[in-house]
């Protein structure tokens, strides 16, 4: 529900505030929250510099670049379209970690999940009625911020699930590299952030939703999550996201879409459940999470 919400509190954030000063905002509350809770559960950062150096490629594609782009999609697109597309991210994380990172092995059943996969993304784009325009555009950085994560997950997967931090510790120190690449970058490409004081109250509320809710408590919650009900079951809320961001985003913001960007859904879901062996024989539960599911987060 946190994460299908946040394309809504996304939308609102971009009517008043840059994409790159709502993502700066949004990770800045994010990297508090869980600097609250690691204090709390007595955890601690990082100390390798190894750590530290692979954690500035996972914050720029995990966090700092699909949140932007999101921003920008956003401004665009309707709030429930860029949820949608967020469902296709394990299309593009898996050629990229069998072709590029060598984390996983391409079998017949994720081929086929592929191909339905992406030829979901056809229909949800429409490509019968032609390309171009600012909504065309708004869905393709939508796609690109999946393709952000893409990288993301692979990569830390490769170098730093088997480090021996826990994953609050990795997602803390994560989100403070991110803030300090967001500070530098924003005023350079849209000037200095307005004070919170000059934001309406429901914008400060979409703000402090996506960072303390969406970027530091859902975490915490899918961290348990993964813990009490294994890996396999946690990865399910690819296929609620969606679902809750086309709820949230008719319901409260009176947002519509063509009949094909729902079916173009399905047939992605349909893809990433094949893909992922979610409609034949169900994974160990032994399997450790951190070989199924990356320590940290692609952030939503």
């Amino acid at each position: 529900m946190i994460w299908g919400s946040s394309f809504l509190f996304i939308k609102v954030g971009v009517a008043e505030l840059h994409p790159l000063h709502l993502t700066l905002y949004r990770v800045a509350t994010g990297a508090v929250t869980l600097l609250v809770v690691l204090a709390v559960l007595r955890d601690r950062l990082p100390r390798e510099p190894r750590v530290w150096a692979h954690l500035v490629v996972v914050a720029a594609f995990g966090v700092a670049l699909p949140f932007t782009l999101f921003g920008f999609g956003e401004q665009r697109v309707e709030s429930m379209l860029a949820g949608i597309w967020n469902a296709t991210t394990p299309l593009i994380v898996l050629p990229l970690a069998v072709l590029v990172f060598r984390t996983e092995r391409l079998t017949v059943r994720r081929a086929i999940g592929l191909g339905l996969g992406f030829a979901g993304v056809l229909v949800v784009l429409g490509v019968w009625e032609g390309v171009g325009g600012s909504h065309f555009t708004g869905q393709l950085m939508c796609l690109g911020a999946a393709a952000c994560y893409g990288v993301a997950i692979p990569y830390q997967k490769k170098f730093i699930a088997g480090s021996s931090y826990s994953g609050l510790s990795l997602s803390a120190a994560q989100l403070l590299v991110a803030t300090a690449q967001l500070a530098l970058v924003a005023p350079l490409v849209a000037g200095a952030p307005p004070v919170p004081t000059g934001l309406s109250a429901k914008v400060v509320a979409s703000v402090l939703a996506l960072g303390a809710l969406g970027t530091g408590l859902a975490f915490v919650i899918n961290l348990r999550n993964i813990r009490v009900a294994g890996a396999s079951t946690a990865s399910t809320v690819t296929y609620l996201i969606p679902v809750f961001a086309v709820l949230v985003g008719a319901v409260v913001l009176g947002e519509r879409m063509n009949w094909h960007q729902p079916v173009g859904a399905l047939v992605v879901l349909l893809g990433v459940a094949v893909a992922q062996g979610m409609l034949g024989r169900r994974r160990p539960a032994s399997v450790p999470a951190a070989a199924t599911r990356p320590a940290v987060p692609a952030g939503r």
